[in-house]
């Protein structure tokens, strides 16, 4: 996915009829609420699964990215001179695994 492109909806937002009420990306606690708020306008039960509950950090707020790192970023990549490192990519995405794992296992 490119920077400023919205993420595909899921199969079941399509169809439920509730993609177009889906249109812009909010954090996760907050897309829990309007997206329960909207299914409750249309008539549609929702739920939300334990599993998406313990995914949830206490405490996170939409404040916490840095907005100049954000902008330097945009225009690295715009300017074409952005350098992805594999290696931080690959440890994170092995840090975030091992979180997942320790938590589903109680």
């Amino acid at each position: 996915m490119k920077i400023g492109q919205k993420p595909e909806l899921p199969g079941a937002l399509a169809q439920t009829g509730l993609a177009k009420q889906a249109k812009s990306p909010a954090p996760a606690a907050e897309g829990v609420a309007k997206g329960a708020a909207a299914a409750s306008a249309a008539g549609v039960p929702v739920t939300v699964s334990g599993s998406a509950r313990a995914l949830e950090q206490p405490g996170r707020t939409s404040s916490e990215f840095d907005a100049k790192r954000v902008s330097e970023v945009r225009a690295a990549i715009g300017n074409g001179t952005f350098k992805v490192n594999a290696e931080v990519i690959a440890d994170k995405m092995l840090s975030s695994a091992q979180e997942i794992f320790s938590r589903s296992r109680g």
